[in-house]
């Protein structure tokens, strides 16, 4: 079973399209890169898949449950971290997840023992008392993810989660998530970005472009015909679309 099956969706904002008949899976366990630049229809996908829009057109599948007629059991399923910040910032990191798992209904003692567990897969123990405005931004995004994970999702997504961090501090960031990804949950994620340097060879990859997407399968053999270089990949697949009706 995929971990997300998108078949034909296609959104409009009025008179403009901002995706065209889009369709990809996630098999379960791997790490798949969304990569398009701005304005591709990324944030409205992310958008559609966590329900924040009705769907118009298609229909998306997380783990084999429709948003469509099943949006209670797909949602379950989905921890999302977006690119907007949405951390109480004068709450502390541990009360921050404490409020979450409490909007989840989980009974005080579960939540307890998760949000332990959270923190310290993040490695954010030791910060747990602080207020989440002390922390840089590196940290502030783990506690997002911390609390994305907290009801126990088997497929996460991250909508441009490196957006305002430092190089150094993206690139920490996007490890350990691909940590998370290799751990002994088979968690799932799908990872949004507009930077080349945030996608690996061992990536499942899809290209979105205008609204479409123009490529998908493993980066490795997307790479391969154009000398391994994911930049000159990119550039093909986008400039093919040039032409396009819009």
């Amino acid at each position: 079973m995929n971990a997300l099956h998108v078949t034909g969706v296609s959104f409009a904002y009025g008179q403009r399209a901002a995706l065209r008949d889009v369709t990809f899976n996630l098999a379960p366990g791997h790490f798949t890169a969304l990569l398009g630049p701005n304005g591709a229809g990324k944030s409205t996908l992310i958008a559609l898949m966590t329900c924040l829009y009705d769907l118009q057109h298609g229909d998306i599948q997380v783990l084999g449950s429709s948003l469509r007629h099943q949006p209670r059991a797909a949602l379950g399923q989905l921890g999302v971290v977006f690119q907007q910040s949405t951390l109480d910032l004068d709450l502390g990191v541990e009360q921050n997840l404490r409020y979450h798992a409490a909007l989840h209904g989980l009974p005080r003692r579960e939540a307890q023992r998760r949000v332990d567990a959270e923190l310290a897969r993040q490695g954010l123990g030791e910060r747990r008392r602080d207020p989440v405005r002390e922390l840089n931004a590196g940290h502030r995004r783990r506690v997002e993810i911390a609390r994305a994970l907290l009801h126990g999702p088997r497929l996460l997504l991250l909508d441009e989660a490196s957006v305002g961090l430092d190089p150094a501090s993206r690139q920490a960031l996007n490890q350990h998530v691909r940590d998370l990804c290799r751990g002994d949950q088979r968690l799932s994620v799908l990872w949004t970005t507009h930077l080349l340097d945030e996608v690996q060879q061992a990536d499942d990859l899809v290209i979105l472009h205008q609204g479409r997407v123009v490529a998908s399968g493993p980066a490795e053999a997307m790479m391969q015909p154009h000398g391994g270089d994911l930049g000159r990949t990119f550039a093909h697949h986008t400039r093919d679309m040039a032409g396009a009706p819009t």
